[in-house]
């Protein structure tokens, strides 16, 4: 299902412009950067389909999700280092539910030292508030990176099943 509107959704059907592009995809989620005022590096893993609950998601899904969870924690560190990656689920829109998504967020010294030494749920909020998105040039450098990490954890699954 696709709902026109929906931020996820308008992303994915290139309705809205996505920078860095889709990063990994499996038969049921997508990953890519941040559309907002989150950190470079925050990707996004969230469904194909319009989904707006966990325990909306099917047999596939539901399987595929914990896999790509650790797998994009994996490219966020690698590429950050951080001292802490948060993995927070988001779907609460203004007066309802939204399209469901992940994020899975480096947070570096350099990050919170930024927010005032901020943690956990004060840190996101802050930076939604403060409404400071990344250089777009930044984010699709990072993307490239992060899409070459992918690929290399599909080769090497594969080649662990053969």
């Amino acid at each position: 299902m696709d709902v026109t509107g929906c931020l996820g959704c308008d992303l994915l059907t290139g309705r809205r412009e996505l920078p860095g592009g889709v990063l990994h995809e499996t038969s049921a989620w997508v990953v890519n950067h941040v559309v907002g005022p989150m950190n470079l590096g925050t990707l996004i893993v969230g469904p194909q389909d319009h989904i707006m609950a966990v325990a909306d998601l099917d047999d596939t899904a539901a399987a595929e999700l914990g896999p790509l969870l650790r797998d994009t924690a994996r490219v966020v560190e690698t590429l950050c280092r951080p001292e802490q990656t948060y993995v927070c689920m988001w779907s609460h829109g203004h007066d309802a539910r939204k399209h469901l998504h992940i994020a899975v967020q480096p947070v570096t010294a350099e990050v919170r030292a930024r927010y005032g030494g901020l943690r956990s749920e004060q840190l996101q909020a802050r930076m939604m508030a403060a409404g400071d998105e990344p250089d777009v040039t930044e984010v699709e450098q990072y993307c490239e990176r992060a899409r070459e990490l992918f690929r290399a954890i599909t080769v090497s699954k594969a080649e662990d099943r053969s």
